[in-house]
C-alpha cells in the first residue's frame, strides 16, 4: 500500500503561557539580579509514530489538551516538530482553523484562487471554480468585498467550500462539521460523504464517537501526548472510554 504520511519519533516542545507573558525587560533584570531561570515547556506530542495510507480514513479522538490538534498542525506543516521526521505525499487541504490563512485586505474572490494556488491548483481551475465555490458558501453577494468584512461563521463556510470543492490528496478535518447553521451543516454532511466516497486521504479530529465509529477505517486514542492506541475503530472507542469512566471515577474518589 502507498504511503500517504509518515511520522517517525515525532515530539513537540511548547512555550507555556508563563514563558510567554515573561517579556524582555524582566528577563533582563531577573538576569542582573541573578534570580534569572530557564522558563518552562511543556511536551506536546511524545515519540509519535504514526503511517497513513492513501485513500484511508482515520479518525483522532482523546480528551482536550491531549495534542490531537496539534498533531494536525504538525502533519500539515503549520507547526515544526521539535525532534523526529514527518513525511507527507500529496496536496494537503486542512480545515484546522477554517479562514485563518485568509489575507483579510484581499477580497473574497481573490481569496479563493490564492488558497487553491497555495493547494497546488492551476490559477486558471481556481477562477473556474470561484462561483460554484461562493454558492456552497452561501457568499455568492460577497464576492468582491474584502474578507475582514466577513464575520467568523462567514470566514468557515468560506474555508470549507474551497478546501472541499478542490478535492485534495489529502484531507485534514478539525471538528469542522460544527461549522455554521443547520441548512449548511446538512451541506457540509452531504459533501463530506460524496469525498468519503473517493481516493482522498483523511484525518478527522471529532469528539463525535458516532461520526468516528460509521465514518473511519482505524482510529488513534491519543493522550497527553502519546498514542495510547491505534487500530480498529470500534476498540479504540471502548479504550478510551474506559479511561473517560476511570478517570471520572478516581476523581469522584479523591473529592469524597
Amino acid at each position: 500500500m502507498v504511503e500517504a504520511i509518515r511520522l517517525d519519533q515525532v515530539s513537540l516542545w511548547r512555550r507555556t503561557q508563563e514563558e510567554f507573558s515573561y517579556d524582555l525587560k524582566r528577563t533582563i533584570l531577573s538576569m542582573l539580579e541573578g534570580k534569572y531561570r530557564q522558563p518552562s515547556r511543556k511536551l506536546i506530542l511524545d515519540r509519535i509514530n504514526l503511517t497513513v495510507h492513501a485513500g484511508e480514513k482515520i479518525g483522532i479522538i482523546g480528551a482536550n489538551g491531549s495534542g490531537k490538534s496539534t498533531l494536525l498542525k504538525v502533519i500539515t506543516g503549520i507547526l515544526q516538530p521539535t525532534s523526529g521526521q514527518i513525511r507527507v505525499k500529496g496536496e494537503i487541504a486542512p480545515l484546522i482553523e477554517l479562514g485563518a490563512g485568509f489575507d483579510g485586505e484581499l477580497s473574497v474572490t481573490d481569496n479563493i484562487i490564492l488558497y487553491g494556488v497555495m493547494l497546488g491548483f492551476p490559477r486558471q481551475e481556481m477562477k473556474e471554480r470561484v462561483a460554484s465555490i461562493l454558492e456552497f458558501a452561501d457568499l455568492t453577494d460577497y464576492s468582491l468585498a474584502p474578507v475582514k468584512a466577513l464575520s467568523s461563521g462567514m470566514a468557515a463556510r468560506l474555508g470549507f467550500s474551497i478546501a472541499t470543492d478542490v478535492e485534495p490528496d489529502i484531507l485534514i478535518l478539525d471538528e469542522v462539521l460544527s461549522v455554521g447553521d443547520e441548512s449548511f451543516k446538512h451541506k457540509c454532511q452531504k459533501r463530506m460523504d460524496r469525498l468519503w466516497g473517493h481516493h482522498t486521504t483523511i484525518l478527522v479530529v471529532s469528539h463525535g464517537l458516532d461520526f468516528i465509529q460509521q465514518a473511519c477505517d482505524r482510529a488513534i486514542w491519543l493522550d497527553r501526548g502519546k498514542i495510547r492506541f491505534i487500530g480498529d475503530t470500534d476498540e479504540a472507542i471502548h479504550h478510551y472510554l474506559v479511561s473517560v469512566q476511570e478517570n471520572s471515577t478516581l476523581e469522584l474518589h479523591n473529592h469524597l
